[in-house]
């Protein structure tokens, strides 16, 4: 069929017309043919949750848990291998590659990224890049943490929905990456720190936070920017973007105006947004302390490079701010990215106060009892555990006092 037909040019062209292709999942079903559709995943265990031979492509990733510690999103490390490399092109925590900032849970509709409501606190996480591979992929989830996976069911659901193809890929098709960076306090510069208006200069970038550097060819195509304001009720997003491309050194190839302009915002967002193409999906306070997550997708201005990739933030404007900062850098390219190192285990748990371990011990053992009824009376457990799941939502989103009034509730009946 000649690429000239008017029905080349309708919107879903691909799924009247696409030939050579079959489509696979790789799952947690039961095996047996019950019901146990979930994997558990010990301390220190990696589970494999694909493992294929190509060509081929990755078309969808999910998970769920139903009652997880907030250190799961973190101890969980998301790696996919792409045609037998034993380095991966991808290696995040498992909550960040989905836009889960600062382990927190939000509901977020977007372009790559999507995270859906269940009952109370289990989410379904999404994500939609295309990942191809030439000869095969191969995908993994490792749990760093001291206790099973999954909080207290110590249960994971997962998809990995891929097609395979008859065909080789084309030349010049280039592999999906995606690496984790954190900075835990930038080092404030200058002689005003941690004021949002000054006269500083920033002429060099040198002492920007990087999202990304990476050698080859490709193009970016997303991020995801979590920022721990520590400085109180002040706007600590003045830092401007600046996009180094192909060793260009000042002034960048891409130079923007501040923090808030990057993921489309107005001034000083200080209410939670969320677009399909950008968003300020965490903000703790209007008062812009505390913890806040943004992102990005750069669907139709993908940033593209030659040589290398040099990805950077002011962290205050000139870099005044002494914030803790992390990212997740989402693109494109060949030949294979050397990715940096994970911080060590230790060092990623996310921002938790005194209040959150006595929350969440009381609503695991909340569950844990409703658990215990299960054999004898199963309706009546599946109601306390779902009671459960509703009393802990504020636990996830990070309010800990609601999360403990409301788990007393439930321990009272009221």
């Amino acid at each position: 069929m000649s690429n000239a037909h008017p029905l080349f040019r309708h919107a879903f062209s691909d799924l009247l017309l696409g030939r050579g292709a079959s489509s696979r999942r790789a799952s947690s079903w039961d095996r047996s043919g019950g019901n146990r559709d979930f994997l558990t995943i010990g301390p220190g265990e990696t589970a494999v949750l694909l493992d294929e031979s190509g060509p081929g492509c990755v078309t969808h990733l999910y998970c769920a848990m139903v009652l997880p510690d907030l250190r799961d999103y973190r101890n969980a490390v998301l790696r996919c291998f792409w045609d037998g490399a034993t380095a991966p092109s991808v290696e995040v925590p498992l909550g960040d590659f989905f836009a889960l900032a600062h382990a927190r849970t939000r509901e977020l509709q977007s372009a790559f990224v999507t995270v859906n409501p269940g009952v109370g606190s289990t989410y379904g996480l999404n994500a939609y890049f295309p990942m191809p591979f030439a000869s095969g992929a191969r995908v993994t989830l490792e749990n760093r943490g001291s206790a099973p996976l999954g909080g207290a069911l110590g249960a994971l659901w997962f998809h990995v929905d891929y097609e395979l193809y008859d065909a080789p890929l084309p030349v010049g098709v280039d592999r999906f990456h995606a690496c984790y960076r954190q900075e835990r306090r930038t080092a404030a510069v200058g002689g005003r720190p941690n004021v949002t208006h000054h006269d500083g200069r920033n002429v060099d970038g040198s002492e920007n936070y990087v999202a990304l550097d990476t050698a080859g060819a490709g193009r970016m195509v997303g991020l995801v920017l979590e920022i721990e304001n520590r400085q109180g009720a002040t706007w600590y997003g003045e830092g401007d973007d600046m996009v180094f491309i192909d060793g260009g050194r000042w002034p960048p190839s891409i130079h923007g105006t501040g923090t808030e302009e990057i993921f489309g915002g107005g001034a000083c967002p200080a209410r939670e947004y969320a677009g399909p193409y950008s968003g300020f999906h965490l903000v703790e306070s209007e008062r812009f302390d505390g913890l806040v997550g943004m992102y990005r997708w750069y669907v139709h201005d993908p940033i593209h490079f030659s040589r290398s990739l040099r990805w950077t933030i002011e962290h205050g404007h000139a870099n005044n701010f002494a914030n803790a900062y992390a990212s997740v850098a989402y693109w494109y390219q060949s030949p294979r990215a050397v990715l940096p190192p994970l911080p060590p285990y230790d060092e990623l748990e996310p921002p938790l106060d005194g209040r959150y371990d006595a929350a969440r011990d009381a609503l695991f053992a909340a569950a844990r009892r409703a658990l215990q009824a299960m054999a004898t009376d199963p309706d009546r457990a599946a109601k306390r555990l779902f009671a459960a799941c509703r009393a802990g939502d504020p636990l996830y989103r990070g309010d800990f006092a609601a999360a403990i009034a409301a788990i007393q509730r439930l321990d009272t009946g009221g």
